[in-house]
């Protein structure tokens, strides 16, 4: 046999042991590259699965309808991000989608009625009864009827359900009528089990900043027992002179059903005069299609993707603040009021010549210090410009209220929670549940004396608290002359009625921390006054722009959070690994056409 011989410019073969690690270099690198490559074309998928399933733009064909109003999930201010609707396990709708199903409903001769249908959700008491206004205003520009049907209905649900032409309840289920009560747990004795000691540190003046209580008392104190009975009762009597008038009820009667419990069970209810049917909901369909005519039940979201949107050439910015005040940007996950956003959503909109006025709607308890500042310092620039008008729903306290202060107006339901002006801070010491329970000890070398002043394993030194205390003291100070500035009210006035004291709607407007009661609608009709407009010839624009879903997903993973989406899309997609799979097989398969699973 020849050989062929070899030269010394001929490569030599690479060795067993490095052909092994080039292949698996190759591999790695291959595999990754496919992995990226089939990921981004699985979410090309999705997002056009999921695009086309929601795209329900189309005219709805026909007449004679009834259109339902689903409350029986969450709730949100605005319609979430479609992000955020694929990873959330929850369905719900949006008060902002409600609310303009009412109102098209009322002209549209296509609708014949409207079918509330409640039971299950989240509904505030400002949610409620901002519906409830709206149903108010579709009685006053129409005679069609509304029918409210529920298996079990909160209170608030009920609340909303008394502005119905008739209310009807499951033969087995449940109204939940019992007034207002408020129940806080307190962790002290179990933090002092575990050896852990929580500082609770808040301005002199702020006894209301009840908060952090909850580390450090065992009941309530007495100015936090004070705030809660007073903002329950205004809301519960409130409530309950509403819902006597819509029912032709007295509240006198309606607080001895409240006693008593005997409207929670349907016969009971029925007999009290709190629902005027007991039925199932088939029941209601029929009811629609004998009475009223009604040849089919469309569901609000697909109605109020259906109607038509005129373009005009003014707009009315919203801007949704809902959710914890956090630093940062939005992840498109999670809801939050992100002060990055929010400052980027106020100063687009102030920037926008066709934009005349703006309309901050705020649904937050507060939250981070930093994030607030940032926005209220958006929130006075962008009303140099034009008209910023506050809407407040559910929440508006503390950091929610301070960015609201500065407001041209500012609207408030009877039932918002609002005030909370003041600031406290905690700080946890472990340094005992450490030595005590794990048998773990510190020690510390310290350049200064106080290097190790705010640890967490030692009690705070007088030094830190005092810094503390003081940064606590500065802040009421610079809070409450920001909504003496912003209210054109005196500091010392703000002080008299802030020290943390949290004030419904109804107070609130008392002590001129808000201008007007009334809810989203109203405080859009204001915003076009204050600019001068025409409210009929302006369009409402919600700011920031939605971005798509697929450019949700490129910045996510632009960020690397590519594992992450993978986890939730296979937590709430179950089929969506397996598609992931088939997009990286080979075209042509030889394998069972199922799934075989023995239990």
């Amino acid at each position: 046999m020849e050989t062929t011989p070899t030269t010394k410019n001929d490569p030599k073969p690479l060795g067993f042991g490095k052909t092994m690690l080039a292949s698996a270099v190759g591999f790695i690198i291959a595999a990754a590259a496919l992995s990226i490559i089939s990921f981004i074309f699985m979410m090309i998928m999705m997002v056009s699965l999921i695009s086309g399933a929601s795209n329900s733009s189309t005219p709805i064909v026909g007449s004679n309808m009834a259109v339902e109003l689903n409350i029986t999930g969450l709730v949100s201010e605005s319609e979430p991000n479609e992000l955020m609707s694929l990873f959330s396990d929850r369905t719900g709708t949006s008060l902002s989608q409600l609310l303009g199903t009412i109102e098209n409903a009322a002209t549209d001769e296509r609708v014949k009625a409207l079918y509330l249908h409640l039971g299950g959700s989240d509904l505030s008491w400002a949610q409620a009864e901002e519906l409830q206004e709206a149903l108010k205003t579709f009685h006053n520009n129409c005679d069609k009827p509304v029918i409210a049907y529920g298996e079990a209905y909160s209170q608030p649900e009920y609340f909303l359900a008394t502005a119905a032409n008739t209310i009807a309840v499951h033969p087995s289920g449940a109204i939940d009528f019992r007034g207002l009560g408020a129940e806080v747990m307190f962790y002290k004795g179990l933090l002092d089990k575990l050896g852990v000691h929580m500082e609770l540190i808040r301005p002199t003046s702020c006894a209301y900043k009840s908060a952090g209580e909850v580390y450090t008392r065992t009941d309530m104190s007495d100015a936090n027992r004070e705030q809660i009975r007073s903002y329950i009762n205004s809301t519960w009597q409130y409530a309950l002179s509403t819902m006597a008038a819509n029912r032709s009820l007295t509240t006198e009667h309606l607080s001895r059903v409240a006693d008593s419990l005997t409207g929670l069970l349907p016969d009971q209810a029925q007999k009290a005069g709190l629902v005027d049917t007991l039925c199932f909901a088939q029941d209601i369909k029929n009811h629609l299609k004998a009475q009223y005519g009604v040849s089919k039940i469309v569901k609000a979201k697909r109605y109020a993707e259906s109607l038509e949107k005129k373009s005009k050439n003014s707009h009315i910015a919203i801007i949704y603040a809902e959710g914890d005040v956090v630093p940062g940007k939005s992840t498109g996950t999670a809801t939050a009021v992100y002060g990055d956003d929010i400052v980027q959503a106020l100063t687009e909109a102030a920037k926008d010549d066709k934009v005349k006025a703006i309309v901050l709607r705020v649904n937050s308890p507060g939250g981070a210090v930093t994030a607030s500042e940032s926005m209220t310092h958006a929130v006075i620039e962008a009303k140099k410009v034009k008209p910023v008008i506050i809407s407040m729903s559910a929440l508006a306290a503390s950091a929610g209220y301070e960015i609201s202060c500065f407001g041209t107006k500012i609207v408030a339901h009877p039932t918002t929670l609002t005030g909370s002006i003041g600031v406290f801070a905690t700080l946890p010491e472990v340094g005992t549940l450490l030595r005590q329970r794990l048998g773990i000890t510190t020690d510390t070398v310290q350049t200064n004396s106080n290097s190790t002043g705010l640890s967490l394993y030692r009690p705070l030194s007088p030094a830190a608290r005092a810094m503390m205390q003081k940064n606590v003291e500065d802040f009421y100070i610079t809070f409450t002359q920001r909504v003496a500035d912003g209210r054109g009210l005196t500091r010392e006035y703000v002080d008299s009625i802030a020290r943390g004291r949290v004030w419904t709607g109804l107070q609130a407007k008392e002590l001129g921390l808000v201008d007007t009661l009334g809810g989203l609608p109203l405080a859009l009709h204001i915003a076009a006054e204050e600019a001068g407009v025409d409210y009929d010839k302006c369009s409402i624009k919600t700011y920031p722009a939605k971005k798509s879903l697929w450019e949700q997903l490129m910045n996510r993973i632009e960020e690397g959070q590519e594992e992450e989406i993978r986890a939730r899309l296979n937590a709430v997609i179950p089929f969506y690994s397996e598609l992931e799979q088939w997009a990286t097989m080979e075209p042509l398969q030889a394998r069972l056409p199922f799934v075989i699973m023995l239990k």
